[in-house]
């Protein structure tokens, strides 16, 4: 074996230095008779061996399936006592995560085992994590999820370890120390969508994780400190001290930005900005109105005046949301509880309606009244998540002879929208700190979600955590 591997002294070199954090050879903690296939890659028999390439990449694979089986939680014996414990960087063995365990039951703080990253992800160590609607949908048991479950899904933090095998490139990108921020659409980079650019469909996420609850192997990466019951993660679980984020889904945080605001620029910021650059395609001039005006129908009203709306109606059922609006951009507001909201738009609008109605509420009377609130040819942009039986109602005979057009819209582009929208809060186009209205810290977390519940929390509040 070692002369066939002898003309590629430097791969054997990289591949090896794999496990350098272990010896050169990591003890085989899998039991006789049958040790794995890593630590038996010297007996290989030659006539196994087809050509060299194919039996490096076996023994690059034999690695990586050890590796993962051995250090990392395997998911048929998560509570396996041969596990061996694992630090970051000589801390912690072990985190904190707020848990879902059941609909309308309080949320719990539990101790984690410290979770490991696997190739093309990075752990991060959460400095922040918005507050925010999809999550209040799973707790209250509107929306399917498979649980016990860590929430929480915008977020920003600081790399402290890329998975292993994970690309040179990536890891340039996002050196040890790097402050990041990450968007709750985590795509695959590889999928039939992230190959036409379209982040926001990625088939892995919405199969993996949306479905399932894990990454995109199909486990997740947290287990409880003691018992090693898997737990799984709604996006990457970032209401939690550690998170694994899957690289295509970071982008980098300025040093000019803060951790708490920015959080918010990985959900709200990025479902409205998808929303009115790929969706409704805003443009200057455009006539924009928004139902719903919380943390998401908030960021809509200023991501709609950065692309020159020239009037911007807020609908809501609270003045005091209405009368933060104005501040955001709205140049008119509707208190939809006083007045009707479709007859008060066309009056602004000199009875014609608005080129584009975004409803981010998520009910049925309000997805009713964004059709009936765009002009003849408009777009009505749906954003707002419900519960999984809610249906919404149409004029049909109105969109097929007037050409109205019906869009749904879960969110931006990772890799090619995060980008932007970090430029926009730091030139100050989008302002953070007027979307955030509230901080609170971990152990507050579930009062937070009751708060949001209740209509309490005018924005986006967020939860400081590290």
């Amino acid at each position: 074996m070692k002369t066939i591997f002898a003309p590629v002294n430097d791969s054997i070199v990289t591949v090896t230095s794999f496990a350098a954090g272990f010896g050169s050879k990591p003890p085989c903690p899998q039991l006789a008779p049958a040790p794995c296939s890593f630590h038996n890659i010297n007996n290989i028999p030659l006539s196994t061996i087809v050509n060299f390439h194919k039996t490096l990449d076996n023994g690059i694979q034999s690695m990586v399936n050890c590796y993962s089986q051995h250090y990392h939680v395997p998911s048929s014996s998560p509570s396996s006592p041969s596990i061996p414990s694992y630090h970051v960087g000589g801390g912690p063995s072990y985190m904190r995560g707020v848990v879902f365990w059941e609909p309308n039951k309080p949320l719990s703080i539990e101790e984690f085992r410290m979770p490991r990253p696997k190739a093309g992800e990075i752990l991060i160590k959460t400095k922040a994590c918005g507050v925010c609607h999809s999550d209040l949908h799973v707790i209250k048991g509107e929306l399917p999820f498979a649980s016990p479950c860590v929430v929480g899904h915008e977020i920003t933090g600081e790399v402290v370890e890329h998975g292993p095998l994970t690309d040179t490139k990536t890891i340039e990108r996002f050196p040890i120390g790097a402050r990041v921020v990450g968007a709750f659409i985590m795509p695959c980079g590889s999928c039939f969508f992230c190959n036409k650019g379209q982040d926001d469909l990625c088939e892995d996420f919405f199969a993996y994780n949306r479905a399932k609850g894990t990454l995109y192997d199909g486990e997740t990466r947290l287990f409880l400190r003691d018992s090693g019951k898997p737990v799984y993660m709604y996006s990457m679980g970032g209401l939690a001290e550690y998170c694994v984020v899957p690289a295509h889904g970071l982008c980098v945080l300025p040093d000019t930005l803060p951790y708490t605001e920015s959080a918010i620029l990985g959900c709200a910021v990025f479902t409205a900005y998808g929303a009115m650059a790929h969706a409704a395609q805003v443009r200057p001039g455009d006539t924009v109105a928004v139902i719903g005006i919380g943390g998401v129908g908030s960021s809509c009203l200023q991501i709609a005046r950065a692309f020159g709306a020239s009037e911007i109606i807020a609908v809501d059922v609270q003045d005091d949301k209405l009368q933060k609006a104005k501040t955001l951009g709205a140049t008119h507001t509707i208190n939809s509880r006083n007045e009707d909201a479709v007859e008060k738009i066309r009056e602004i609008t000199g009875g014609r309606g608005v080129d584009v109605a975004v409803e981010a509420l998520g009910k049925p009377q309000t997805f009713l009244q964004c059709t009936q609130s765009v002009r003849d040819g408009g777009k009505a942009v749906m954003i707002g998540l419900t519960h999984s039986s809610a249906r919404g109602e149409v004029d049909i005979n109105r969109l097929v002879r007037r050409q109205v057009k019906i869009i749904g819209s879960y969110g931006g582009r990772a890799r090619q929208d995060l980008p932007k929208l970090v430029k926009l809060a730091e030139s100050g186009i989008f302002n953070l700190g007027a979307a955030v209205s509230r901080t609170c810290k971990i152990e507050d977390a579930n009062e937070a979600y009751q708060d949001l519940n209740r209509g309490s929390i005018i924005g986006r509040a967020v939860v400081e955590i590290m």
